[in-house]
């Protein structure tokens, strides 16, 4: 009996199939994803988004945005093929080499904050060739946990031995009240502890910045009140090109970007950050400003469009080389 080639080989494949050596390495098909870091220029600045995991929220629909129903907030998501009923919102921390040294933006979740898909930032930063000693400058936007305990280990020793902190000066004089500590909800207690918890091994070498001011060659600050009292974005200047490091001017790309007037439960003044919002997407859409956003999918760098009811992200064309 004569076996033809198609015959052949469906008997190999299912030959191949039955060996038990394969069917066990095909059982064990690796998961990981590569390194989560991206580099890209800002004239001469080298800039590496370095990716601190994500939180994932079971449940986006409801309790998430304050002033839309669940009805709303799904139909809008599904519109943007997001997996619902959850969403994963990511961190994203940002590095540029300057020329007076390495700058941090944000410090990330330090592994504590209770998501075991989070803090993720030490892996990201070995495999990106980014050692902590070498950082000269920690710069914080805002004092929000997933901001700022990443400053500190578990027991409190600097993650960023060598560098000095930058902490806005409006953002410091609110959480560093004793009186508005003592008047805050409970709930909101363990925030003001751990801002002094963070910040006091970094005490004898901070700095407290204004809007507009220079923190680093080339980087001013600019104010982005709102999400917190003294929330900071900042502008990166080098040779002709920009770059603006959102912070937290949104969260998710998919929801108050798209939704400018959505609330966030996180925005503390919600009416302020909404304004906001449409101040800067405005401003970086019109001059088409590439931008970092803090809590966008990973790289998370692109440009911002204006559209009919607000506002779409344009993720930045990816390259091999920087």
């Amino acid at each position: 009996m004569s076996m033809d080639r198609r015959s052949l080989f469906a008997a190999t494949a299912l030959g191949a199939l039955a060996a038990p050596g394969l069917a066990a390495a095909q059982g064990a098909a690796p998961t990981a994803q590569a390194p989560g870091f991206y580099r890209l220029k800002v004239g001469a600045k080298t800039v590496t988004v370095v990716h601190d995991g994500f939180a994932p929220r079971p449940n986006i629909l409801t309790g998430f945005v304050r002033n839309a129903t669940p009805e709303q907030v799904e139909a809008s998501l599904r519109d943007s093929y997001m997996p619902l009923p959850g969403l994963d919102i990511p961190f994203t921390i940002t590095f540029v080499q300057t020329s007076s040294g390495l700058v941090v933006f944000d410090t990330g979740t330090g592994n504590q904050l209770g998501a075991p898909t989070a803090g993720t930032i030490a892996a990201n930063m070995r495999a990106a060739g980014l050692d902590p000693a070498a950082v000269t400058r920690v710069v914080i936007s805002h004092f929000h946990g997933d901001h700022i305990t990443g400053l500190t280990t578990p027991d409190n020793t600097p993650v960023f031995p060598n560098a000095d902190l930058w902490v806005p000066e409006p953002e410091y004089a609110y959480w560093m009240d004793d009186a508005v500590m003592s008047r805050a909800a409970e709930g909101m207690r363990g925030a003001f502890q751990n801002v002094r918890r963070r910040l006091g091994p970094y005490a004898a070498k901070t700095e407290r910045y204004a809007a507009g001011a220079e923190v680093a060659p080339g980087i001013r600050a600019v104010a982005t009140y709102g999400h917190t009292p003294g929330h900071m974005s900042f502008t990166v200047e080098d040779g002709g090109e920009s770059l603006m490091i959102l912070s937290d001017v949104t969260n998710h790309s998919e929801l108050n970007l798209k939704n400018p007037g959505w609330h966030a439960i996180f925005d503390m003044d919600p009416v302020l950050a909404e304004a906001t919002r449409r101040r800067v997407f405005d401003q970086v859409a019109t001059d088409r400003l590439r931008c970092i956003g803090y809590h966008f999918p990973f790289p998370a760098n692109g440009y911002v469009a204006k559209t009919e009811g607000g506002y779409r992200f344009i993720p930045a064309t990816w390259t091999a080389v920087v």
